[in-house]
């Protein structure tokens, strides 16, 4: 994007904004300015107008003047950006300036003809001071932007150089010693490519960044045991391909971050999205549909070719091993079916032609509608299929009956039974790896096609690990060390079937048409502070500064507490579909329960090294609000409980005091003073199987409240109030031009919104 950040401004920046941050901190300044050029057109303005456009080009000013405080202290702490800064912050400043004195008529009396140079009689020059203020306060965000991505691409080589030395060490004092430096290297980075991630405005950057930041999560605790194994057993040749593998995966992620934030181009660029059916779906019936409007818009030729690659797509279904002789006879059939309806389109299209026609005839229309149709309805049965085996496979592998099997085995030394499930292992990773690529072609977003690929990619390689693993173990059943190591790259296996969980429902949200957003609300915790946190702060976050001291989970906790935060987004996401199926979105259980969840989503983040939560205090007081909010909600379900039968009130009570235990145990912890890394660690534990028990609670109560709720309301027999109507009438009521300024301007900012926006943003808060 080379233009503003709003869409209807007249003022280009000419410079790309890629994130978020970025973006959001210049809609209030374009709000503004936009508001003083446009009074201009108004001749005629009362005492209160003009002294209102007084105020606003002051608040620009001084709100500019800490902008550029702020711009010129960052430049202080990154010397290769100080000039490029330094005259950006120079021009803003003149800018603002040149604002304030072009909106200072000296009272709030109407402008007389006293030779001042005003907003009224200089309309040009508020123009281009208000272009060279948007584009320099661009220039200082987007070189701002720039520090960001040099701080991640410093804290990387960081972990690079690491990296190599934990791979070269031959002893276990040495190894924990860099260890140590190494998990502490991760967590910095985890938080700014978190930070980064969350900031993206490209969807697919953004799910390439999870993708990679999730490889590297997992291969922390992977890399910790298996190289303590290969140094228990230097001479164990599985051993030493299981430490291989995990040091090749956490270079690759680091190296597809660097590609993210950089826009480099690797050599695997065009392999991220492989051509889809559901794309190929979508272009072809917009192609169909173009028809309408153009008879002449492209070629029958062009039509049969994009419907022959569709058509070739669907052999991904058809030529697996694993489909059904009744799946892939329908999914056949409905092929021949759209290849015969594509016929006839394309012969009544081409007699269309012959006549002149200028638009669709009526035998083409038909012939457009049934196309469609039949080729929504192949989409319809190829995502079935996938869907379906999908399901099947994760209700199948979460016996674990080979994982199981294979840690027995290792127990026992018996490499000929860890040969026999590890066969078994490698056809279900087979399975998984076709069903994921399955899972692509009908997923429907980019992003979730990205994160299709990922998963294939994890299962196909964490099974081989898993085997490795289990190898070594059986050489040394003896050795703790390689029990333990196994342990971990089964739990990463468990841990990717509960994504591709989470993952299949969020595809079935697409399909059905309900979108899930991956940025749940996050307000609830910090204010309306947008949770774009990417733009540096001075004396924050600076390569050449030390990192603020707090209490973090290290690597290997977020990795023992990863399948509780798990639990917590699924949970969370059951709770926000539940809700979707309540009528009354205002309702105080709903609004309550969403809340919940927001906050429950939140603290899944913080298990990953994500989100607004950094610090353990940070959970505890989320944990806190949290608990109060179960406690309103049990409120209103007390209180929603008085319109029911004794046998209904009985059953709704009963489940809110099992919430109200759980809220008052969950307020209780986190009260509760602890000393030490373990004590810590343990009320983070405790706080989040708390939050999960008050979860399942409200999952149990919320659709037995909605039934009783849609019961309640179909006996009564109350039409509504005219009141409520009224009041509807009164707020779409609309505002007087003379005190828009004063109150709120069209696009809901108040006379000193820009000072007040801007300072909530990170880059605007001097400290």
């Amino acid at each position: 994007m080379a233009s503003s950040p709003c869409g209807n401004s007249n003022f280009d920046s000419g410079l790309e904004i890629k994130t978020r941050s970025v973006e959001q901190t210049l809609i209030p300044l374009v709000s503004q300015i936009t508001t003083l050029i446009n009074h201009k057109e108004k001749p005629k303005k009362s005492e209160r107008t003009l002294a209102a456009i007084h105020r606003v080009g002051q608040a620009v000013s001084v709100a500019v003047g800490r902008f550029v405080a702020v711009g010129e202290a960052i430049a202080a702490e990154n010397q290769e950006l100080k000039d490029e800064m330094g005259q950006a912050c120079f021009e803003a400043r003149r800018a603002g300036d040149a604002i304030a004195q072009l909106t200072d008529v000296g009272s709030a009396l109407p402008s007389q003809s006293d030779g001042r140079v005003t907003v009224f009689s200089d309309r040009t020059g508020m123009v281009k001071a208000a272009r060279l203020l948007l584009s320099s306060v661009t220039k200082v965000l987007v070189l701002a932007d720039r520090i960001v991505i040099k701080q991640i691409i410093t804290s990387r080589n960081k972990v690079l150089v690491t990296l190599d030395h934990l791979e070269r060490v031959s002893t276990f004092q040495e190894f924990v010693q860099i260890f140590s430096q190494f998990g502490n290297e991760m967590v910095e980075f985890a938080h700014l490519t978190g930070d980064r991630q969350n900031d993206l405005k490209d969807e697919k950057k953004k799910a390439r960044m999870a993708a990679a930041r999730a490889v590297l999560e997992k291969c922390t605790m992977m890399l910790l045991t298996a190289s303590k194994t290969c140094l228990r057993h230097p001479d164990c040749e599985s051993a030493r391909i299981n430490k291989d593998a995990v040091f090749h995966r956490m270079r690759c992620a680091l190296e597809q971050v660097i590609e993210i934030v950089t826009e480099a181009r690797s050599c695997g660029e065009n392999k991220i999205l492989p051509a889809s059916i559901y794309n190929g779906i979508k272009d072809f019936k917009s192609s169909v549909e173009c028809l309408r409007e153009n008879l002449y818009s492209l070629s029958p030729e062009i039509l049969g070719s994009q419907l022959e690659a569709l058509v070739e797509r669907t052999e991904d279904f058809t030529d697996s091993a694993y489909t059904s002789h009744e799946q892939r006879q329908a999914i056949l059939n409905l092929c021949q079916l759209v290849r015969q309806d594509t016929q006839q389109l394309m012969h009544a299209w081409i007699e269309a032609q012959s006549l002149h026609a200028k638009e669709a005839t009526e035998d083409m229309e038909v012939a457009i509608l049934k196309t469609c149709q039949s080729v929504s309805d192949l989409r319809h049965e190829l995502h079935k299929v996938a869907v379906g085996r999908a399901s099947d496979l994760l209700k199948v592998h979460g016996e674990q009956l080979p994982l199981r099997a294979l840690k027995a085995a290792g127990a026992e030394g018996n490499l000929e039974v860890v040969a026999e499930y590890s066969r078994t292992l490698t056809e279900q990773k087979e399975q998984l790896v076709e069903t994921c690529r399955l899972l692509c072609h009908v997923s429907g977003t980019e992003p979730l096609e990205i994160t299709c690929i990922h998963a294939e990619e994890t299962f196909h390689v964490i099974g081989p690990q898993i085997i490795s693993a289990a190898q070594t173990l059986a050489l040394h059943p003896s050795s703790k060390i390689a029990k333990e190591n196994l342990e971990v790259f089964c739990e990463a296996w468990e841990s990717q079937l509960c994504d591709m969980a989470l993952l299949l429902r969020e595809i079935n949200d697409v399909f059905e048409g309900r979108r899930v957003s991956d940025n749940q609300n996050n307000s609830l915790f910090l204010g309306d502070k947008r949770p774009y946190l990417s733009l540096p702060r001075p004396g924050k976050h600076s390569a050449n500064l030390k990192t603020a001291k707090a209490v973090k989970l290290d690597a290997e906790e977020q990795t023992s507490i990863a399948k509780l935060g798990l639990e917590l987004r699924l949970l969370s996401s059951d709770v926000d579909t539940e809700l979707e199926k309540w009528e009354e979105q205002e309702h105080d259980i709903v609004r309550q329960s969403q809340s919940l969840a927001s906050m429950a989503y939140n603290m899944y983040l913080f298990t990953r090294g994500e989100g607004l939560l950094k610090t353990t205090l940070d959970l505890f007081h989320q944990a806190e609000v949290l608990s109060e909010e179960g406690i309103q909600l049990c409120s209103s379900i007390r209180t929603f409980s008085t319109q029911l039968v004794d046998e209904e009130k009985s059953a709704v009570m009963t489940e809110m005091e099992k919430l109200v235990a759980f809220c008052q145990q969950l307020q209780t912890g986190t009260k509760t003073p602890v000393q030490g890394k373990t004590a810590t660690f343990q009320k983070v534990d405790s706080s989040i199987q708390t939050t999960r028990g008050i979860l399942t609670v409200v999952l149990s109560l919320l659709p037995f409240c909605n039934k009783l709720n849609k019961k309640f309301k179909s006996e009564r027999s109350s039409l509504g109030s005219p009141h409520d109507w009224r009041d509807r009438q009164d707020a779409s009521t609309p505002v007087k031009e003379e005190g828009a300024l004063n109150g709120k301007n069209s696009n809901g900012f108040g006379v000193k919104s820009l000072e007040q926006h801007m300072a909530t943003f990170n880059l605007l808060e001097s400290k």
